[in-house]
């Protein structure tokens, strides 16, 4: 309900809402009870999905709300003459203990798994109106717990359900607190500080009592009081109001947090104490862990004055001018729900407004009161005869509003659940701030907000706070989507610029000596250069995607920052930028330090010529451990270094190129003819005349199937550089021996020209060729030296004296070599002898051989009567036949027809040839031709001769064999 601002009242069907679409904060609906009512309700309590009502009669039922058709019937074990009717009911928050007492002082305690209830003797006479229940909430036991009394007492009690009917269920009840203010309406404990402190809030209709301390500790649970210490050595914070009065008072607490795991904002837990003024309500803090607690959070709560109730409604639409007091209490997490009149009336706690005014009783309904289950967080309303739940539907949907108008902005934040609503309390929070000189917290809030750009910019810009400005760019830039791609390339570029400014001004404070600010020095300034250039970093780093490259190199590069350039350059993998950067400074230690750390080919090609020849050993170190390169494309790098440590006479480091070579070459084994030929040419053009290294790549080659090199491109190039050793070796790999002896007696080297004449073992003729060559040489060389050309004649077997005579002048003496002469003749001598003996011995073998012959002609055989042929087997003087000196003996046709099956197809042309000639001929020429065949026919035995051998694989019975004659 609302008041018009000239006094008229305004219904609330008249009044605009704030959003049609909205649903109301609260709901009221009303429980179908599913059992019989015998009577009306005495008493009710809620806790846990769990609803006690009592009846006059002493009836108890137990329902548990989940499940409405489970329902326990409970009866007292007295009736109600005896011990009165039920009062009071009191269900601690687990619904596991149930306190019950009379109108006769009796009290009763019930366990949920029990179904009778015990009766509380030590409790006897006592009026309970209210229960502070254990803040650990077990279970089995209530442990410790305050029982505030109608008569202004507070009692500290242990109740432990007994299976023994004759032991008490309390262990102890002690009186540890008396109050003159008349009942305890309420009373709540708990812990702070993990257990160490305790505090107990407890309320009369006149006063409202804060206590903190460390209680006592008893040996052992129930054992003894642990609340008198508190009460004892403590004075309590208190709260009065003047003008008591005769109207419902109580105290309640908030219900426990439901939404921990679902990423909502939890209001802290609260208390409200209703009293004659109206609502007296709180938070309940935790710190300090002192007794100044209670000052504070008393001081800190505010009172919801009972005027500011909308009053009721009269029979004639008017408001009435007198009104009741509330008659019952309770609080929701942001909400107080008062009962005035019939009427439930919820006010938002924070700024006192009323979100809802709904009739819910008739005229002259009986109410039990409100009440609130602390662990489900649910509200419900019960009368003497109904039922009726209070739902809270999106409680925290106009917090945000609440707490920005109050300007607490994070707390607004953290309420605001749509984008227009963060929106609207980030703008505000903004505003808030550049008015109060806040702009760094201002940039951060504005960034999160739609509020114009360019307006915000120059804000900053105006105010000349370019810091916060930095930091308004940063945070609009993280909220920018991917696909404003322009939007996001131009703030992350007025980044760049700003922070080269700023690290300038940075650099121009420092170099002066002077102050930035009033409080800022020169270790401070170095202290924000360095946070800075470490923010600059972090923004290239993430947000190098969104800046133009080419705009950003010219953006630092106007500022002059050397560092930062380079920082961005490597960021981008722009070390090809990098590389060029330093190599136009001469920087060779930092050009090498950046292709250390590349791996791209093409940056090593593209700069290896300018490294090469300002840095060649370290280049050729970091080339050696390259292993993605192609040697072939840094040959001209190679050529153009070798021609410039060429020039230097004597070179003070050895030859880079070589070293490289040599390294493709023997450890990634290149067969490439390209690096060969320029590993030849560089060492055959080196300045230095030692030519030790070319040969020994020449002989490492000649190991190899086929040299790697192009034989005659290395001839030309050791031919024009006077490599005479080399061109030798090369002519000797290309077996032309007699241009190598040629070419090393040329240059008078006589014993590399008899190593390479020694080398043609193959031919004798062409070794004797060339040792001639060399013979030829010496004695040229020496002509008067006698002695010098006989010891060179024994270094080659194949010469001999009359083989160098004619090399001698005339006019040289035979007496110098007259021992010579003397040896060559004896050795002649001694091989004529040695050659008329073996003339002697052959003819003596000739001599011996005749008479074999002639005795062969006076040979015979012995052919026996009724003897058989080898290979037809019938007898063998039927037909002509042959005989052989092993006595194996064959018909003359079945012999000719075996050697033509097993001799070539020649040789069995030959005889059928001469078959055909005998038959043809006659006289003389028949009898040669005849002579003639059997010499061919009967040139060997065809069991013992070589012929027998061809016949290996022929099986021993043919098929037209008698197999019964093979029989066993």
């Amino acid at each position: 309900m609302s008041f018009d601002p000239l006094g008229g009242y305004i219904p609330p069907s008249e009044l605009p809402p704030e959003d049609a679409g909205e649903l109301p904060i609260f709901n009221v609906e009303r429980v179908q009870l599913q059992f019989p009512r015998p009577s009306d309700f005495a008493a009710a309590q809620v806790s846990n999905n769990t609803i006690v009502l009592a009846f006059s009669t002493g009836r108890i039922l137990r329902i548990d709300l989940e499940d409405a058709g489970e329902i326990e019937d409970i009866d007292l074990p007295k009736k109600p003459t005896e011990i009165g009717t039920i009062r009071q009911l009191f269900l601690d928050p687990t619904a596991s203990h149930l306190l019950v007492t009379t109108s006769l002082g009796e009290n009763f305690y019930l366990h949920s798994q029990s179904k009778a209830p015990k009766h509380l003797s030590r409790l006897k006479g006592v009026s309970i109106s209210s229960v502070a229940w254990n803040p650990s909430q077990p279970t089995a036991s209530t442990r410790e717990i305050l029982v505030g009394s109608s008569d202004g007492n507070i009692y500290e009690t242990f109740i432990e359900p007994q299976p023994e009917f004759y032991r008490r269920e309390e262990k102890y009840v002690k009186n540890v607190f008396k109050t003159k203010d008349g009942p305890v309406v309420g009373i709540w404990a708990d812990t702070l500080d993990n257990g160490a402190f305790r505090r107990v809030l407890a309320a009369t209709p006149t006063r409202l009592m804060h206590w903190v301390g460390r209680s006592g500790q008893s040996g052992h649970e129930g054992s003894g009081s642990i609340f008198s210490k508190l009460f004892d050595g403590e004075n309590p914070a208190v709260h009065d109001i003047p003008n008591p009065s005769a109207s419902a008072s109580a105290m309640v607490v908030s219900p426990e947090a439901q939404d921990v795991d679902s990423g909502n904002p939890i209001a802290d837990r609260t208390f409200a104490w209703l009293c004659a003024e109206g609502v007296f309500h709180g938070k309940l803090l935790t710190s300090p862990e002192s007794s100044d607690l209670g000052e504070i959070l008393l001081s800190e709560a505010k009172l919801y004055k009972r005027s500011q109730v909308p009053p009721s409604i009269s029979s004639n639409g008017r408001p009435k001018i007198a009104q009741e007091p509330s008659a019952s209490l309770i609080l929701s997490q942001w909400h107080v729900i008062q009962l005035v009149e019939g009427r439930i009336v919820a006010s938002n706690r924070l700024d006192d407004t009323v979100v809802m005014d709904q009739q819910v009783l008739e005229p002259g309904q009986k109410s039990l009161g409100l009440f609130s289950d602390s662990k489900k967080d649910t509200f419900w309303l019960v009368t003497a005869d109904e039922l009726f739940e209070i739902r809270a539907e999106e409680e925290t949907r106009d917090i945000w509003k609440i707490l920005l108008k109050s300007q607490q902005f994070d707390a607004a934040s953290q309420f605001a659940k749509t984008a227009e609503q963060k929106d609207a309390v980030a703008t505000a929070s903004g505003d808030y701030l550049v008015s109060t000189k806040h702009f760094m917290e201002a940039a951060a809030v504005y960034g999160r907000s739609t509020k114009p750009f360019e307006e915000v910019a120059l804000t900053f810009v105006d105010n000349s706070e370019h810091d916060a400005l930095r930091k308004y760019l940063l945070t609009k830039l993280s909220t920018l989507g991917k696909k404003a791609v322009m939007q996001r390339m131009m703030v992350a570029t007025w980044l760049i610029e700003l922070f080269m400014a700023k690290l300038n001004m940075l650099d121009d404070t420092i170099t002066t000596k002077a102050e930035l600010t009033e409080d800022m020095n020169t270790a401070q300034s170095k202290d924000q250069l360095s946070t800075i250039r470490a923010e600059y970093q972090a923004f290239a780093k993430k947000y190098k995607t969104d800046l133009d490259v080419k705009t950003t190199y010219e953006i630092i590069s106007s500022h002059g920052r050397e560092e930062e350039l380079l920082y961005f350059a490597g960021i981008v993998d722009d070390y090809s930028y990098v590389l060029a950067y330093w190599i136009q400074r001469d920087r060779w230690d930092e050009s090498l330090t950046v292709l250390k750390k590349q791996s791209d080919p093409e940056i090593f090609y593209k700069y290896a010529s300018v490294l090469i020849a300002n840095a060649p050993g370290e280049l050729v170190d970091i080339l050696m451990r390259q292993s993605n390169l192609d040697p072939t494309r840094l040959i001209p790098a190679l050529l153009n270094y070798n021609k410039i440590a060429s020039a230097q006479s004597p070179s003070p480091t050895p030859n880079q190129a070589i070293r490289y070579l040599n390294f493709v070459i023997n450890n990634l084994v290149s067969t490439d003819p390209s690096i060969h030929n320029t590993l030849i040419s560089i060492l055959a053009a080196s300045p230095s005349s030692d030519e030790s290294a070319l040969l020994t790549y020449l002989r490492n080659q000649s190991y190899l199937p086929e040299p790697s090199y192009d034989a005659d491109f290395a001839l030309r190039l050791c031919i024009q550089h006077d490599r005479v050793q080399s061109c030798v070796h090369i002519y000797t790999s290309m077996s032309q021996y007699s241009r190598a002896v040629d070419l090393a007696l040329k240059h008078n080297e006589v014993d590399l020209a008899s190593t390479v004449a020694d080398q043609s073992t193959g031919d004798a003729a062409l070794r004797k060729k060339l040792w001639l060559k060399i013979a030829k040489t010496v004695i040229a060389n020496s002509p008067g030296n006698v002695k010098t050309a006989i010891d060179f004649l024994k270094r080659c077997e194949l010469l001999r004296i009359e083989d160098l005579i004619p090399f001698f002048p005339d006019f040289v003496i035979i007496d110098d070599f007259k021992e010579e002469i003397c040896t060559a003749l004896e050795e002649y001598s001694r091989s004529i002898d040695a050659l008329k003996r073996d003339m002697d011995e052959a003819a003596i073998t000739a001599s011996n051989i005749k008479l074999e012959i002639k005795a062969l002609d006076q040979r015979y055989a012995i052919v026996e009567p009724g003897e058989r042929c080898w290979i037809c087997k019938l007898p063998l003087l039927m037909k002509q036949f042959f005989v052989f000196p092993c006595q194996h003996a064959f018909h003359s046709e079945c012999l000719g027809t075996r050697v033509i099956e097993l001799t070539g197809p020649s040789k069995g042309r030959k005889i059928r040839e001469l078959q055909g000639e005998v038959q043809k001929s006659s006289g003389k020429t028949r009898e040669n031709k005849i002579a003639e065949l059997d010499g061919v026919v009967g040139a060997s035995c065809l069991l013992c001769s070589d012929l027998a051998i061809k016949q290996i694989d022929s099986p021993f019975i043919a098929a037209d064999d008698n197999r019964d004659e093979w029989e066993i």
